[in-house]
């Protein structure tokens, strides 16, 4: 599988999981189009000829990138960090978002951390919680799980659980409270530290290319002839990223056009706003990449 040429990127990236659909649709948003990519792929090509995409487990990604199989990975910090993988951190994708906690049954005995000492714990992530109970002296068994962790203290496997949790629906459903914060965690694009040196110009260039993405994600652009006359009024409505843009219409005089960078949960309210002060001829639309 390392057999490849040197100018040659693997980016890895999950084959499967809650966040491989979302991170396929930043890779392709990017302009980084998987061309022959499926479930059962393995590697599949790309626009680019120098980029492939390697279909592995998001566990797997840290160390297939920190040994040097894939220049490139995206996967979570609770990854990295559970298999303690020597990589570079370079884009945080804002994906995934979540907390990796340590929750016990809400009608159990434990209030501290300490209350745990000499007890179980169930958990996909042995090695954080290990390390997590051990940098605080607590003395716990870990109980390695697969899945469906939440159910471990009902069935008299654990007594608490160190799992991830994002908006703590599926704690409260199954009668588990937070005792602690452990770790918080979200999607990132991680490197090879040699690949990040020999390849940094087409690193950098993927880099740039989600990052764009990223930064246009809620973002509008809004266009709109105005006259002179309301330039201000209308110019003080449009912060924009470094304040609306104003040119000339060439076949008014009186007219302007401006142009600005929006959120886009403001552009409902603001449309009407502009209009009442003046603004016209009014166009939304969608920014998709957004370059610094």
């Amino acid at each position: 599988m390392n057999s490849r040429p040197s100018d040659l990127l693997r980016l890895a990236i999950p084959n499967k999981g809650r966040i491989a659909e979302p991170i396929s649709n930043l890779i392709e948003k990017s302009g980084i189009h998987i061309m022959n990519g499926g479930d059962r792929q393995l590697i599949a090509k790309t626009v680019d000829p120098h980029i492939e995409i390697l279909y592995v487990r998001p566990i797997d990604i840290p160390e297939y990138v920190a040994q040097g199989v894939a220049d490139l990975g995206i996967t979570g910090l609770d990854m990295v960090a559970e298999r303690g993988s020597d990589v570079v951190e370079l884009l945080d994708l804002r994906l995934g978002r979540a907390r990796l906690v340590v929750a016990v049954p809400e009608d159990s005995e434990y209030s501290d951390l300490r209350d745990l000492s000499g007890k179980k714990i169930a958990t996909e992530f042995p090695g954080i919680t290990r390390s997590f109970f051990g940098d605080r002296g607590i003395d716990v068994s870990i109980v390695s799980v697969s899945g469906a962790c939440e159910a471990a203290p009902h069935l008299g496997i654990a007594d608490a659980i160190v799992d991830l949790t994002s908006s703590g629906t599926t704690l409260s459903t199954n009668h588990l409270v937070i005792l602690a914060d452990v770790f918080s965690s979200s999607t990132w694009l991680i490197a090879n530290r040699s690949s990040s040196t020999l390849h940094k110009e087409k690193i950098d260039e993927i880099t740039l290319a989600l990052d764009s993405v990223i930064r246009a994600k809620g973002q509008c652009y809004l266009m709109m002839n105005v006259r002179r006359e309301c330039l201000d009024e209308i110019r003080s409505m449009l912060p924009g990223l470094s304040g609306p843009t104003v040119m000339d219409v060439a076949s008014e005089q009186n007219l302007v056009a401006v142009h600005a960078v929006v959120a886009e949960e403001r552009v409902y309210q603001l449309i009407n706003t502009v209009k009442r002060a003046g603004a016209k001829d009014i166009l939304v639309m969608d920014v998709q990449r957004m370059i610094p």
